[in-house]
């Protein structure tokens, strides 16, 4: 009997097609391939179907990768994340969601789509592994592959392990996407709620010459007084 869970979902997610929002849905994904086509869908909706699917195999979410539509593609990566975060989830189903994003990797080419599934899918599977993955993507030429190298750090940082979080941010602190300066100023401040001192660190370092945005991402939760002085630092 065939699998038709993708073609299932699709269909379902069609059926909330509004074509006064694919222009504004356009707008936002600017960022990605040239080729993704909008249902104009809303993300909640996306979700909630999304979570009626979390038992669709691998194969069928590759499917929906493939699909032209950003939304499809928004449904593959939420069904991946909450997979991922599934109690009874094995060792082997872990590494098999971690193995298809980066193999799909050219599909999950949308700052949403990293920041929805990479902590869960990437980050905890490499929670008590080797974590060399991360460091080589930091380095790829691929802006997508590079976000995904920091936002995966969200599962470290919330399993009080934050030196991988500043070591990435070290290798991407001056890169030129503005999708990278933000993910990176995001993360470190969010290390920096576990040890303030240690941000205040990699500040002191780097905030003379890391891009704007991300200083001002970076020093959101300081008090005025302490923003200032970072401010004056910054170029």
């Amino acid at each position: 009997m065939k699998d038709h869970k993708a073609e299932h979902f699709t269909d379902k997610l069609k059926q909330h097609k509004n074509e006064n929002d694919v222009e504004k849905m356009k707008r936002f994904i600017k960022n990605s391939d040239e080729n993704t086509l909008c249902l104009g869908v809303h993300m909640r909706t996306v979700f909630q179907i999304a979570k009626q699917f979390v038992e669709m195999s691998l194969n069928e979410i590759e499917k929906l990768l493939e699909s032209p539509y950003y939304e499809v593609r928004m449904g593959a990566v939420s069904i991946m994340d909450f997979q991922a975060k599934q109690k009874n989830i094995t060792d082997d189903q872990r590494k098999e969601l971690y193995e298809l994003y980066l193999r799909r990797h050219d599909r999950i080419n949308n700052w949403d789509f990293v920041d929805r599934a990479a902590p869960s899918v990437i980050g905890m599977y490499l929670l008590d592994r080797p974590k060399d993955i991360l460091y080589e993507m930091a380095h790829s030429s691929n802006i997508w592959e590079r976000r995904t190298a920091i936002v995966s750090t969200y599962a470290f940082i919330k399993n009080g392990n934050i030196e991988d979080t500043f070591r990435i941010a070290e290798i991407l602190v001056n890169d030129d996407e503005e999708l990278i300066q933000k993910a990176v100023g995001s993360w470190i401040r969010e290390a920096g709620k576990q040890d303030e001192e240690k941000l205040k660190h990699f500040l002191d370092k780097q905030a003379a010459t890391m891009p704007r945005v991300t200083l001002r991402y970076a020093i959101e939760k300081f008090d005025k007084k302490t923003k200032d002085y970072y401010l004056s630092l910054g170029k």
